[in-house]
Formats: C-alpha cells, sequence, structure tokens
C-alpha cells in the first residue's frame, strides 16, 4: 500500500526565479562534488611516498571511490520517492563533507580511505537529485537549456579537477580537502536554509535483498573492469573475469526481482523506463559516448601525450584543458537548440565529428605535432557536447513524472558502468597491442590499436544516432 506524504505546492512550478535558484545550488554542489572526483587523480604519486603504501593500493583511492558509486546510484531512485528532495539533499551533502573532512584529517591510508568512501556515498545520491528536481520543476520548453547547466558540471569538473589539482600539490595533498570541505558546508547551509521542494512521497518498504544483489551485481562488475585494466598483462590474485561473472549474475537475479516487485510498485529500481523506444535508445548512445569519453579521451589520451609525445603531467593536464572547455560552453546553447529543434539534428553531426575525431586519433604517431592533438582533442568533444545534453533531455522527458527518479539513477548508473567498461577495454588492448608488453605503460601502436577500437565504437554511435526521434519530445502524462 501507499501513501501520499506530500504533494507538490502550487507555487513551485510558477517561481521561475526560485526554481532558478534551486537548481543553481544543486548545480554548484553537484560541481563541487564530481572536481573531487578526480582532483585526486594527480596526487597518486605523492600519496604514495606520503602514506608509505604500494601505488596500487592508492589507486584505490580512486577506483574505491567509483566502485561505491557504482553501489550507492541504483537505491537513488528509492530513496527520491522515499525522501523528500531536502531530506537527500541534506544527507548528500552532511555525508560529503563529513567524507571531507575525514579525508583532511586522516592519520594513513585506512581513514583516507573511510573518508572518500563516505564522500562517494554523498556523490552518488547528488546527480540524480539534480536531473530529478530539473525535470519536475522545470517547464519542457526549457529543459534543454537547464540541463545544458548540468552538462557543464558533469563535463567541466572531471576536466579541471587535475588542473586544480596539481595547482594545489604544491601545498601538499591535504590542502585538496581543505579546499573543497568550505565550499561543501556553504552549499550545505545555503541549501538547507532554501531548498523547498515536497514532490509525491510514497512510504514504500525498503528490499534489503535487492539492495544486496544491486551491490554485489554494479560493485563485482565495475571492481573486475577496473582490476582487468590494471591487470592487463600481469598474473592477478584473482582472474577479473571472475568478479564481473559474479556481478553479470547477481544482476540477472536483481532484475527478476524489480520486474517481480514493480507490480506492487516496490522495486528498488523501477525498470519501466526501458518499455520507452526513446529512453532506451538515448541510453544507450550515453553508455557509447561514455566509454569514449572516459576510456578514449580521459585514460588514453594522457598516456599518449606522456609515453608516445613525452610532455610532462602538466603539459598533458593543459593539453586537455582547451577540449573540456569547450564540452562545457556547449552545454547552454546546445541545450536551448534542444528545446527549439529536438535531439536529432544534434545528436547526428555530434556522434559523425566524434567518430572523426577517433580515427584521427588513431593516425597519430611519435612525430605527430602537439596542436594537431589539441584541435582533435576540442574536435571530439564538440561532438560529444552536442550529445551530451540532447540524450540527457530526451532520454528522461519521455517518461512519467513517477519514474523521473528512477531514470536518472539508470543513466547514472549506466555512466559509471561504461565509463569502467572503456577503460578496462582500452587499456587491455592497449597492452595487449604493445611491442613490449612488459614495459609499465603501452607504446604507440598498443595506442593506436585501441584508438582504432575507440573510432569502431565512435561508428556505432553514429549508427546509432540515426534512431533518435524526429522534433522536440511530446510531455507525457504526470501521474500513475
Amino acid at each position: 500500500m501507499t501513501d501520499t506524504v506530500s504533494t507538490p505546492p502550487a507555487d513551485v512550478n510558477r517561481a521561475p526565479a526560485r526554481s532558478g535558484l534551486l537548481i543553481g545550488v544543486l548545480v554548484l554542489s553537484a560541481f563541487v562534488m564530481i572536481l573531487n572526483e578526480t582532483i585526486l587523480s594527480v596526487g597518486l604519486r605523492d600519496l604514495t611516498v606520503d602514506l608509505r603504501v604500494p601505488t596500487t593500493t592508492v589507486q584505490w583511492l580512486t577506483s574505491g571511490f567509483l566502485l561505491t558509486m557504482a553501489v550507492v546510484i541504483p537505491t537513488t531512485g528509492f530513496l527520491l520517492e522515499r525522501f523528500s528532495a531536502r531530506q537527500v539533499f541534506l544527507f548528500s551533502l552532511s555525508a560529503f563533507s563529513l567524507g571531507t573532512l575525514l579525508s583532511a584529517l586522516a592519520p594513513g591510508f585506512g581513514l583516507l580511505m573511510a573518508g572518500r568512501v563516505v564522500q562517494a556515498c554523498g556523490t552518488a545520491v547528488m546527480l540524480p537529485l539534480l536531473m530529478t528536481t530539473v525535470m519536475r520543476l522545470v517547464p519542457p520548453e526549457r529543459r534543454g537549456a537547464t540541463m545544458g547547466t548540468i552538462t557543464i558540471v558533469i563535463a567541466v569538473a572531471p576536466a579541471v579537477g587535475p588542473t586544480i589539482g596539481g595547482a594545489v600539490l604544491s601545498l601538499g595533498w591535504r590542502w585538496m580537502f581543505w579546499i573543497v570541505l568550505p565550499l561543501a558546508v556553504a552549499a550545505l547551509v545555503i541549501g538547507g536554509l532554501l531548498l523547498r521542494i515536497d514532490g509525491e512521497r510514497r512510504r514504500v518498504p525498503l528490499d534489503v535483498p535487492s539492495v544486496l544483489l544491486s551491490a554485489i551485481g554494479f560493485g563485482g562488475m565495475l571492481y573486475g573492469l577496473s582490476a582487468s585494466g590494471e591487470q592487463a598483462g600481469a598474473e592477478p590474485l584473482v582472474p577479473a573475469w571472475v568478479p564481473i561473472v559474479v556481478g553479470v549474475a547477481a544482476l540477472v537475479v536483481f532484475t527478476w526481482r524489480q520486474l517481480r516487485l514493480q507490480r506492487r510498485d516496490r522495486a528498488l529500481l523501477d525498470l519501466r523506463p526501458f518499455t520507452h523506444r526513446s529512453f532506451v535508445v538515448a541510453l544507450v548512445l550515453t553508455a557509447l559516448l561514455f566509454m569514449c569519453l572516459i576510456g578514449a579521451a580521459a585514460i588514453m589520451l594522457p598516456l599518449y601525450l606522456q609515453t608516445v609525445l613525452h610532455t610532462s603531467t602538466f603539459v598533458s593536464g593543459l593539453a586537455v584543458l582547451p577540449g573540456g572547455l569547450v564540452l562545457g560552453l556547449l552545454g547552454r546553447p546546445v541545450g536551448a537548440l534542444f528545446d527549439k529543434v529536438g535531439g536529432r539534428p544534434l545528436v547526428i553531426p555530434g556522434a559523425a565529428a566524434t567518430a572523426a575525431s577517433l580515427w584521427l586519433f588513431a593516425a597519430l604517431g611519435p612525430g605527430s605535432p602537439l596542436i594537431a592533438v589539441i584541435g582533435i582533442h576540442v574536435l571530439m568533444m564538440a561532438g560529444l557536447g552536442l550529445m551530451m545534453t540532447p540524450l540527457f533531455t530526451e532520454s528522461l522527458g519521455v517518461l512519467p513524472e513517477h519514474l523521473y527518479s528512477h531514470g536518472s539513477a539508470i543513466l547514472s548508473t549506466l555512466q559509471q558502468v561504461a565509463g569502467a567498461l572503456g577503460t578496462a577495454v582500452f587499456v587491455s588492448v592497449a597492452t595487449l597491442a604493445s611491442h613490449d608488453t612488459t614495459a609499465a605503460s603501452p607504446d604507440a601502436s598498443g595506442l593506436r590499436a585501441a584508438f582504432i577500437l575507440a573510432g569502431i565504437i565512435g561508428l556505432l554511435a553514429f549508427a546509432g544516432s540515426w534512431l533518435i526521434r524526429r522534433g522536440p519530445a511530446p510531455q507525457p502524462a504526470s501521474h500513475h
């Protein structure tokens, strides 16, 4: 049985200035949190020395963060139905602030790792909350432009994270947390005072077996994929395919259980968004996009710059900055265009530019000029920028209101899994295709093979982009 606890106040949808302020607070909070995901990547070497632990252990400060995100995100559909947006926001930022404080004060690796896990619990809830809030507060004709703002957060924060991290590192690694903490606390206070979004809430019981199956399923898959990327060419303790197989089996059971529970409206993650064709098409394209964004642009390209062109960490960080900024700057104008013309006229040229740039990366060699690399990267980011906002808005725009939270949870989980899959596949291919498989990192021939594979994925995305519906999204009914 479901009880309606509260209904949305009549004036919320009619107060664009107020909803703009609320979304602004959420966007700022998400920016601080996502920045924190990648800010640490440049500090791994310093942490190895300072904490006296091997690099493979320190790597878990990033891998563990992403793993926690993948485990927590599937529960956010339930959380956003069971609790008010304000309660979820206060939990999210409180957890993030506490995790940041623990990390800043950590005397050793153990507490630092615990701090990162607590931070990740807060971060995981924020993105689905942000997307769901936009879908509830913003009228359909302005959604694209607002989703464009979210694209800026999702795209620019990871791009500038390493650059900011490199600048802050000279003060010591703890400052990466001390700088973020006041921003998180300020967002928590402002949000606590301003945030009053009361959507429809239902007293849904938490299905504990579903939570466990989700954790084993998504956690196992992500762990296996991350490990297979690290293990390529090495002899591991446990083969990477073991957690992947366990994860996939758990996800099959998880899916079966959700289908049974959703008949009584009790699913942890409602799978009914998959009955909407436009949602599925946009979801598949988003997965391919994130494989290329994380795997090729964020992992392979810096490897190419450092191992083939022999640039310093600082220069390789600066080289990918123009592309990251282009991706961010395109957010709002592309969103505004989406509101006028729909997704198809934007996604098709975006997918074409992305595929072309990936094949151009495959043509690079040891003698390629740095300016050419920056130019191709900017082209790729422009292509992804044309795709990202329309795909997010298109996928959620076709859903009825009560499925927004579950749709955004599915979308956010998929981004984590696709990013990890892209990284694992490209790193494995690059290592196995290298002439010297004993070297610390892949060589030019290995990286070329990885970029060729990325180019094939780009062509698949281009083919899929023709399936996007014509014209702006119709508005579905907003109740069961």
